[in-house]
């Protein structure tokens, strides 16, 4: 049950700090065992906002401050000095209860790329898919790539528009491939994107993994609580400090301290409890328990460039704000759970190719029946169609820092975008590779004058200037206290941090490098690894599913 009223000193076998993706699902998992006392501590209020669960109210869920940290990058060097808005999700859920509700696992060459190449042997894809599998309930049935018993309900969009179906057409035309299940079988081409909803509703971390677990006895939710530190006895972790109504309140772990704060919200955290940058640490007059340079290092993110085009024809999805179609489309999802109202619209992309040389899709499209234009911080839609199409493996790196040593002090966040020629140089393919799947014969009937970035903008140079001024973030931030066995790995491939005892760092931040896909899936599928080492249960078995990639050669 939620708790809203606590005392000063709080003990328990296990806390979990953020009720994200990752802590919902540790939440649950440990909380099984009736013997075990779980507190799971979330700086955000409980999910109980109605924009949260309407699928369409994601874009009013994205900007509200009582939900979102709204954080704000540093003046990016390679984008004229422009800021970049960094949502994350501060309420029971996490981010999975503000975002698109894409399911996307990545790429299966990503994992055994984590195996192969950086040596975490245990992270090939074949030792993954078991947890993808069991996390999810798959509405087309349980195979050999999907579950069909989980917590996680996930189907493919059902919203139906002329436009999903010529953008699907266009990507065979364009040679980019078709796929019918980008989580299964093939994952390249273009396809209808898996989302989290059942029902018409949201099925979000908290919805999944939290609602089972709420009436358990031996599981605390404590919310609208910010962890400030995490509390040491030398190098043991026993418990962490957090404000809740401006009252100071420790909880003490006897058996481990969980940090799933988030790529943004952990490293911060860590370095206000003297883990991080020694020289860093030392000018804000933190006393530094471990000098780990890795913390807050290693940011990766996924770059997107948006392309709109004018549409021919009108449908009713682009009449969304009028009030009476508004009315009208909200009142069917209350009655009914479908409609324009049961969607986020972005239900159909895929993985492509930028160019033949990259040995897998480098690319990931996001496609919706509708424009937009951002005016004094408000959404409004027009007769249009858009394209994001995200850069999936950047070169370039950012980072998290500390402003000031007060909890309260937003962190300094730079993601370094096109710092590296070559993220550059693919980012100007993916503007060529949009451009020519919209302009296949399929799209001819629906695309009118582009309106971003414009027909003006045709040569590399201009293509360049363009994308400084236009690039965008795909709210994928991770790697910033990274899962591995060099100098600069934060935590090693149980998610322990290295040379501190009883603390573990489970989220998008132990990441060891970006995947091809939204985060949502992973970072789910990463918690539940861990929860099984926390317990010190023996892992699922591998699964060995056979793929069909565009070049397995390679």
């Amino acid at each position: 049950m939620v708790e809203m009223m606590v005392k000063n000193c709080l003990e328990a076998d296990y806390i979990i700090v953020g009720a994200g993706s990752a802590g919902c699902v540790l939440a649950n998992a440990l909380s099984e065992d009736p013997t075990l006392k779980v507190i799971l501590i979330e700086a955000g209020p409980a999910d109980k906002r109605w924009f949260i669960h309407m699928p369409a109210g994601v874009y009013r869920a994205f900007r509200d401050n009582s939900i979102n940290w709204n954080y704000i990058s540093t003046e990016e060097k390679n984008l004229f000095g422009r800021l970049i808005s960094t949502p994350r999700g501060r309420v029971l859920g996490g981010s999975s209860s503000i975002n698109s509700m894409v399911y996307m696992r990545g790429h299966p060459l990503d994992y055994d790329g984590w195996a192969k190449e950086l040596g975490l042997k245990d992270w090939s894809f074949a030792n993954c898919l078991p947890y993808f599998k069991s996390g999810e309930t798959f509405s087309g049935g349980e195979n050999k790539w999907r579950g069909g018993s989980g917590p996680l309900k996930v189907s493919p969009g059902n919203l139906r528009n002329p436009l999903y179906d010529a953008f699907l057409t266009a990507g065979i035309q364009a040679g980019q491939g078709r796929s019918d299940d980008l989580n299964g079988f093939k994952p390249e081409g273009v396809s209808r994107l898996d989302v989290t909803k059942f029902k018409g509703l949201r099925c979000s971390a908290a919805a999944a993994f939290l609602k089972p677990a709420v009436r358990r006895k031996n599981l605390k939710i404590i919310t609208e609580s910010e962890a400030t530190k995490i509390l040491f006895e030398k190098n043991n972790a026993i418990g962490v400090s957090f404000l809740r109504q401006n009252q100071e309140i420790s909880a003490f772990a006897s058996t481990e301290v969980i940090i799933s704060g988030g790529a943004i919200n952990s490293p911060k955290l860590l370095m206000l409890s003297g883990l991080g940058p020694r020289q860093h640490l030392q000018n804000l007059g933190i006393s530094v328990l471990r000098n780990m340079p890795g913390v807050g290092s290693n940011l990766q993110d996924h770059s997107k460039i948006r392309l709109q085009f004018k549409c021919k024809k009108r449908f009713a999805i682009h009449n969304i704000e009028n009030p009476i179609q508004k009315f009208s489309s909200g009142l069917r999802w209350v009655l009914f759970r479908d409609g324009i109202a049961s969607s986020s619209f972005w239900e159909a992309g895929g993985l492509v190719r930028g160019n033949e040389f990259v040995k897998y899709p480098n690319l990931q499209y996001h496609f919706g029946p509708l424009g937009y234009e951002i005016k004094r911080e408000k959404i409004h839609v027009n007769q249009a169609f858009s394209l994001n199409v995200d850069h999936m493996r950047p070169k370039s790196t950012g980072y998290v820092r500390l402003n000031r040593n007060a909890i309260h002090d937003k962190p300094e966040i730079s993601y370094n975008y096109l710092e590296h020629h070559e993220d550059m140089k693919e980012m100007v393919e993916a503007v060529k590779i949009a451009r020519e799947l919209v302009s296949q014969e399929a799209f001819d009937e629906f695309r009118g004058l582009e309106l971003c970035p414009g027909d003006e903008v045709k040569t590399n140079s201009e293509i360049k200037n363009m994308l400084r001024h236009r690039l965008e973030t795909a709210y994928h931030p991770s790697c910033t206290c990274p899962m591995g066995d060099d100098d600069v790995s934060v935590v090693d491939n149980q998610f322990r941090v290295q040379g501190i005892n009883k603390l573990r760092i489970v989220d998008a931040s132990s990441m060891p490098r970006i995947v091809s896909g939204n985060l949502n899936a992973p970072v789910q599928m990463m918690a539940a690894r861990a929860a099984d080492y926390i317990l010190r249960k023996p892992q699922q078995l591998p699964v060995e599913a056979d793929f069909h990639f565009h070049n397995p050669s390679m």
